[in-house]
């Protein structure tokens, strides 16, 4: 238990820590990745050069610290962080560096406005914490481990099958290369794959939804090519698995995580996806539809126009078939064939107008995955029309810790 003093000092240093969250993340990671070059291993290199993962990290710190008092208001992010981590062999051993490490980083940063006192007391608050993370992630390992067919570290699956969906998005269908069971997992949960490309100093860690339904003999998850934009270099994996992999090629694959995933209630269900986003969707909508649910479900998917609008017609196929399923689609950009085959519903992005026009009320549970940008606009239509918090679950494909802060 920390002591009043520690807790005290901690809440009150906390908002500093945020207002220099990108530069201590900045500093972290370079002392980090000098001491452990191996743990660059673990992180996504396109989220170091663009910045996110930096903020992120020192954003989630500032979280912890202004809650160290009551714990349970960071227990959605522990969840999500603790589950990343198991899928990426996060080991106990390797919390003690990246604490003395962190701590450096502050002091560097803050220079003599971080005290002996203020370092001391951040250094016993991070051990508190760590030790939260370390016994869920002992959980989650042997949780892991005891599943039908689960495993520890990662396993090698082959493509049975590469099936290209849009211009820019390809499913690739996994089975296990030793034949053996693959355990069950929730619908929204992902898969993490290192790869070993040729070329490049270290292994890269990708965290991919899984975009069916659970219980088959494979997994499938579904990729965007990332090309490069603007100052966004092309996505290292997402090429590599395009352009490189092939069917019999053989993934290394870590078991499914995530703490993304629908309730059991009855209550009516609203999938909302932006462009890849739609992966998490489909495997909720593939389950829901499978386990013959009779929740009233809503897909609603957003894309710039059916070039790029993934398996599509496979939910439109789902929503005639199933009276409980409606479904509707959004082209920010639609092309001339799709206004002459009217293949949308609505031109423009979504808004709240829109959406009031299509659901008869706002007493659901609405579940959202896209770009950043995506997700924002969708959580604030649906602050707006008075969604409460408990009712609004989404997925970050990138590591920034919140929506509502970032």
């Amino acid at each position: 238990m920390l002591n009043e003093s520690t807790i005290k000092i901690v809440k009150s240093t906390a908002p500093v820590l945020q207002e220099h969250s990108q530069e201590i993340g900045e500093r972290f990671y370079e002392l980090l990745f000098s001491r452990v070059p191996d743990l660059y291993n673990m992180f996504n290199q396109t989220n170091q050069k663009l910045g996110t993962q930096q903020g992120a990290l020192a954003y989630g710190v500032y979280l912890a610290g202004a809650h160290i008092d009551n714990l349970e208001e960071i227990e959605s992010m522990v969840e999500r962080v603790t589950e990343k981590h198991r899928a990426l062999g996060v080991q106990p051993e390797q919390y003690p560096i990246v604490g003395e490490t962190l701590l450096e980083a502050v002091k560097d940063v803050l220079g003599d406005t971080a005290t002996d006192e203020i370092i001391e007391a951040w250094g016993e608050a991070y051990t508190a914490i760590a030790d939260i993370f370390i016994q869920t992630e002992a959980k989650l390992y042997e949780q892991t481990e005891q599943k039908r067919g689960g495993w520890i570290g990662n396993r090698s699956f082959y493509v049975d099958r590469k099936v290209k969906e849009s211009d820019v998005i390809t499913s690739f269908y996994l089975k296990p290369e030793d034949g053996g069971p693959i355990p069950s997992y929730k619908p929204g949960q992902y898969l993490t794959l290192q790869a070993n490309i040729e070329g490049e100093k270290y292994s890269h860690m990708r965290h991919y939804s899984l975009s069916d339904a659970p219980n088959k003999d494979y997994y499938r998850i579904s990729v965007k090519r990332e090309d490069a934009v603007d100052d966004a270099p092309a996505g290292i994996v997402s090429n590599y698995l395009h352009h490189d992999i092939s069917e019999g090629d053989t993934l290394s694959i870590a078991a499914p995580a995530g703490d993304f995933t629908y309730t059991t209630e009855d209550q009516p269900i609203v999938l909302l996806s932006g462009g890849v986003g739609i992966t998490p969707m489909l495997s909720m909508l593939n389950s829901l539809v499978e386990n013959g649910s009779n929740r009233e479900i809503t897909f609603i998917h957003a894309a710039q126009n059916s070039n790029v609008h993934a398996i599509g017609e496979h939910v439109e196929k789902l929503a005639k078939e199933n009276s409980n399923v409606s479904y509707y689609v959004c082209y920010s950009d639609p092309t001339e064939q799709d206004r002459a085959e009217l293949r949308f519903d609505k031109e423009g992005l979504i808004d709240l107008n829109w959406l009031q026009s299509v659901l008869s009320d706002h007493q659901k549970d609405f579940y959202f995955c896209g770009p950043l940008p995506f997700l924002k606009s969708v959580n604030e239509s649906l602050k707006e029309w008075g969604v409460p918090a408990e009712r609004r679950h989404y997925e970050l494909f990138s590591p920034v810790s919140t929506i509502e802060e970032e």
